[in-house]
């Protein structure tokens, strides 16, 4: 069947009132537009069902239509995607705001070099993919009026907050066991539309396709904060016991 049906009917699907996720014209028009099958190949380019592509979990269209809708980007708007993944939701922000105002990156190498080649091949070359550490983002590009973080996180990075327009807006899962999905302004203020379940964002010298992940780093900062909450009065501070 030709490829353009299919996507009509995926996008159907996905307006549909039982699911009613895509709700905006826009995301209407560019999930039409982009070729799904050339990001995630034909087996999978139309199952609503997220699968797994180098290591990473290649979100499902219903799920990338949720993160998109509440990004909710301007034509123009300057855009960065943390989690390139295989550069799909990069190509649907491109037919919204324009190829060259989309810029994505991510922490393992060979999802770079996919994410570069699907979208050269979708004909969105003009999207600059990058390797770099996602909670550091991309200052060089910085400010951004939507940065989208597809990897959740106990709190908002504080260096892609610093990278907002000063009305800009992050759009993550926040959270580690129960996530929410959460638009962040660029003043700390949180809105939280939502459970979803994201895998966790990589650290450096993590990569998503080895057999076993480092997670030595984000594991001893997340037990030193947990444990810093749940101590006793006397831990928290010294006492003056001479008062």
């Amino acid at each position: 069947m030709d490829p353009a049906v299919l996507r009509g009917d995926m996008v159907d699907s996905l307006q549909h009132e039982s699911k009613g996720v895509v709700q905006s014209a826009w995301l209407s028009a560019a999930m039409r537009a982009v070729p799904r099958e050339t990001f995630v190949g034909e087996d999978h380019a139309y199952s609503d069902r997220p699968f797994e592509r180098l290591g990473t979990r290649v979100l499902s269209p219903s799920t990338a239509a949720r993160l998109l809708e509440a990004l909710a980007p301007e034509e123009d708007d300057e855009v960065l995607v943390v989690g390139a993944g295989v550069g799909y939701t990069a190509a649907v922000l491109a037919e919204r705001v324009g190829a060259a105002n989309v810029q994505a990156i991510d922490i393992t190498r060979r999802l770079v070099v996919e994410a570069r080649q699907n979208l050269a091949r979708a004909g969105y070359e003009a999207v600059l993919v990058d390797r770099r550490d996602g909670a550091e983002g991309l200052p060089e590009y910085a400010p951004y009026d939507c940065i989208l973080l597809e990897a959740a996180a106990v709190d908002p990075p504080r260096a892609l907050v610093r990278q907002l327009a000063d009305d800009g807006r992050l759009v993550m899962p926040l959270g580690t066991g129960e996530q929410s999905l959460a638009v962040v302004g660029a003043d700390g203020s949180t809105e939280r539309l939502g459970t979803v379940a994201f895998q966790p964002m990589l650290v450096e010298g993590e990569q998503a396709d080895t057999v076993e992940r480092n997670r030595t780093h984000r594991e001893d900062r997340e037990h030193a904060r947990r444990a810093a909450q749940s101590r006793a009065g006397w831990e928290q501070e010294w006492i003056d016991w001479e008062d």
